[in-house]
């Protein structure tokens, strides 16, 4: 019979009584720590050594009783026997002994003995208390210990994670700012001159400005998402005109790498409830990651069908592929798959992240399959549909303005402001420039704008308070202020709406969307 505890059982080795157990003709099979420290012996040196009767003094006794008899020959149970234990140094111990007894039947011999000893005297029980007390304290510190330690890391990883986020944020911010002037100056320079002898520059230009106009999107966004801080602005969105859209848009890097894109798109209307903007974002990313990963000369399809009351878009590439111990990785922040960063193309490794995390937020689910390296993907894209639901109607073509405008533009940045100027004064407005603050209240009280763009980042003062000075102004009474700048996050727009704006603008800004509110 194997009666040893487990080594980690400290509360039993440690018990403030003595513990053994023997065999049926009283040899020690084991004993406790507690009961070797009252007899100042090292543990195990007792078990397989010695017999009951060993550690008993000669005058053992039972109560009530004055003859000394063999303890382990009595017969039925012992209880409440006081006897002495013999110590190593010569000392007597004196002890209350329970006794149990194990049989194999009601007539059988014994087979085994356990006895339970309580000590009689004061000191040696409160050190056995003691000892057990500290092993507990012990235990009870080092589980604070690895308590405060985690806390430590958690507080470490958090305040990362909180860097990490606030670092793309102001990275996309810096990126928008060299961004702006170069968008306006090619707008600019399509409103002016039109078609040019080489259509090629003029797109390879507008392309790569696009790519990464979009990847300083993706960075904003993601760190949206990240800090739980995107809003969605749903509606009803037919997903196939958005699909369509999204492929022409992508239609220029796929010809770049000479992949063939095939559309199956269905006549009826797939209406959901979204954000139409974030939702061509979604199907961009897939577009853009099967491009990717796909090598040059490749075929991409595309197909939108409902399936059990939900939009399906699946996005099919024979590409790459995927290795399946990856699978469950490639929708992580900045997962990347080496082949990619192999051949150059690798990106941030963010679009599928930001993916995923607005379609979440839209009660959908993306999904991946691959059959293995060299055997291309599949992403299917599920949104719920909306039952009922009109087809949104096309927006209006935006109308001219009805009359000369003097608009007032006020950046930091030389070539932002001659840019903008530049292409408002396209649209038949006057224009006039100022670069900080002040010079924007002078300027303002001479001009009399009728619109204000106004950059957040000045160097005497920033654009709220400037928009605050303006409205206090008696010209400033009826303008049009509106914000443009590079940060975009939610709480950008309401810090200036609070601070008087009527509309918020990101660089770099959509000429077509400025010229809707110059309207």
């Amino acid at each position: 019979m194997n009666l040893a505890p487990p080594a980690a059982d400290a509360l039993f080795e440690h018990a403030a009584c003595g513990l053994l157990a023997t065999d049926a003709d009283g040899l020690i099979l084991h004993a406790n720590a507690t009961l070797h420290a009252w007899l100042g012996v090292q543990a195990g040196a007792l078990a397989g050594k010695l017999r009951f009767c060993d550690l008993l003094s000669v005058g053992a006794r039972l109560f009530h009783h004055t003859r000394c008899v063999p303890l382990l020959q009595l017969d039925g149970a012992v209880n409440e026997v006081q006897l002495d234990l013999h110590a190593a140094d010569g000392r007597r111990i004196p002890v209350l002994v329970n006794i149990a007894r194990r049989r194999d039947g009601d007539d059988a011999a014994p087979v085994d003995h356990v006895a339970v000893f309580r000590s009689t005297q004061r000191h040696a029980y409160e050190h056995a208390l003691l000892e057990a007390r500290k092993v507990a304290e012990e235990a009870l510190e080092a589980t604070r210990a690895a308590d405060l330690q985690l806390q430590a890391l958690n507080l470490q990883l958090t305040a990362a994670d909180r860097r990490k986020d606030e670092f793309l944020a102001t990275l996309s911010h810096e990126l928008r700012n060299p961004l702006a002037p170069m968008r306006s100056a090619l707008d600019v320079f399509k409103l002016k001159y039109g078609n040019v002898s080489d259509e090629r520059l003029m797109q390879a230009f507008e392309r790569q400005l696009g790519h990464l106009t979009r990847l300083v999107d993706d960075l904003m966004d993601v760190s949206r998402i990240t800090q739980n801080r995107m809003q969605l602005r749903r509606g009803p969105v037919e997903l196939g005109p958005l699909v369509r859209g999204a492929a022409q848009d992508m239609a220029a890097t796929m010809a770049a790498a000479r992949h063939t894109l095939r559309l199956a798109l269905p006549e009826a209307p797939l209406v959901v409830d979204g954000d139409a903007t974030r939702l061509a974002q979604v199907v961009i990313n897939l577009l853009a990651n099967a491009a990717k990963y796909t090598p040059d000369g490749g075929l991409i399809e595309v197909e939108l069908l409902c399936a059990d009351d939900h939009a399906a878009l699946r996005v099919r590439d024979n590409g790459i592929g995927i290795p399946a111990d990856a699978l469950g990785a490639v929708f992580n922040m900045f997962a990347q798959l080496e082949p990619a960063l192999d051949r150059a193309r690798g990106g941030l490794g963010i679009g599928l992240a930001l993916a995923r995390g607005i379609v979440d937020l839209h009660g959908g689910e993306i999904l991946v399959e691959s059959a293995g390296p060299g055997l291309g993907s599949a992403f299917t894209l599920r949104l719920p549909l909306v039952a009922g639901c009109a087809t949104p109607q096309e927006p209006a073509a935006p109308a001219a303005l009805a009359a000369p405008m003097r608009v007032m533009v006020v950046d930091d940045s030389l070539d932002t402001a001659e840019t903008m100027a530049l292409a408002l004064e396209l649209f038949g407005c006057e224009t006039r420039m100022a670069h900080t603050a002040a010079a924007a209240l002078e300027l303002a009280s001479e001009f009399a704008p009728h619109v204000a763009l106004l950059d957040i980042g000045l160097p005497d003062y920033n654009g709220y308070e400037l928009a605050r000075r303006l409205r206090a102004l008696p010209v400033g009474l009826d303008v049009t202020l509106i914000a443009a700048t590079g940060w975009g996050q939610e709480k950008d727009r309401t810090l200036a709406l609070d601070a008087g704006f009527d509309h918020h603008l990101t660089k770099p800004i959509d000429f077509e969307q400025l010229r809707m509110l110059l309207g």
